[in-house]
């Protein structure tokens, strides 16, 4: 069984609790059932990808579907019956869906095929109004959005 160590991103990603919470939690539920194989990596600040190991399978026989808090990848067996009689079958030609939960504010931006692997990128877009403000003492009666870009190098 692997076990996944997500402390040293926790540090780092001050709100993005829930996202590994979520990660690990299904990691865990997964249980016996690990196909296709996949990867999750943080690219950026707010930019994650979502790798699967799909070999087999071409563009149309899969469907990704991305609602809410919700990333469904699903892939259909083809019924493409090999010539002459099979004496052993070790590649898996099976359908699959693989379910993923996404934190707030995470969208699917793009996904490609290539070389059997599915590749799903994401990125995080807070709303500007869900930002920290800098609220200036005095009567100034603008607000200034502020940057977390000295908060992630001191992390």
């Amino acid at each position: 069984m692997n076990r996944f160590d997500t402390t040293p991103y926790r540090r780092s990603t001050v709100g993005f609790d829930r996202l590994f919470d979520l990660m690990e939690r299904q990691a865990r539920n997964a249980g016996g059932d690990n196909y296709p194989p996949f990867n999750i990596e943080r690219r950026d600040e707010d930019e994650y990808r979502i790798t699967l190991a799909v070999a087999g399978f071409r563009a149309e026989d899969l469907d990704i579907t991305a609602q809410q808090n919700l990333l469904v990848i699903q892939g259909r067996k083809r019924d493409d019956q090999p010539e002459g009689e099979m004496l052993h079958v070790g590649i898996a030609n099976r359908g699959f869906e693989r379910r993923f939960d996404l934190a707030d504010y995470v969208r699917v931006e793009n996904a490609d095929l290539k070389d059997g692997m599915l590749v799903i990128d994401l990125v995080r877009e807070v709303p500007d109004a869900m930002k920290p403000k800098k609220i200036s003492i005095g009567g100034a009666k603008t607000l200034e959005i502020v940057k977390d870009d000295d908060d992630s190098a001191a992390a």
